[in-house]
């Protein structure tokens, strides 16, 4: 993950000089302001690369001397069907909906949206 992280780094460091220039030069707020979160969202993948480098340490794939057997085994854990990714879109729906129709459903879609996100958050919480 340390070449990934580099990566991403790299990219997120040209997406803020970029901006900086970008916004200087031209006085447009909004394409600086784009260059700006597409700079947040490359250094927050490059972070979370470094923080599982930093955890896991080198994978097989980043030693020249490792052989394909050091790659088996389980990969990470993939959970089972869930109902939660389904109530999380119905929340979604009815809070987008209620934008249109009215504080009253938007707070109900809002209820249901946040008890789909909490429910797959805290799904495997025990695990």
């Amino acid at each position: 993950m340390k070449v990934e992280g580099l990566l991403f780094g790299g990219v997120a460091l040209f997406f803020a000089g970029t901006a900086a220039l970008y916004g200087a030069w031209s006085g447009d707020a909004t394409g600086t302001a784009a260059l700006i979160v597409a700079f947040g969202m490359a250094a927050v993948i490059a972070f979370f690369c470094m923080v599982q480098y930093v955890r896991r340490g080198r994978r097989p794939q980043d030693r020249p001397d490792a052989e394909v057997a050091d790659g088996a085994g389980p990969l990470e854990f993939f959970p089972a069907q869930s109902i939660w990714p389904l109530v999380t879109a119905l929340g979604f729906a009815v809070t987008a909906t209620g934008v249109v129709f009215g504080l009253w459903l938007f707070l109900i879609g809002f209820g249901v949206l946040a008890r789909g996100v909490l429910g797959m958050v805290f799904q495997y919480a025990d695990r």
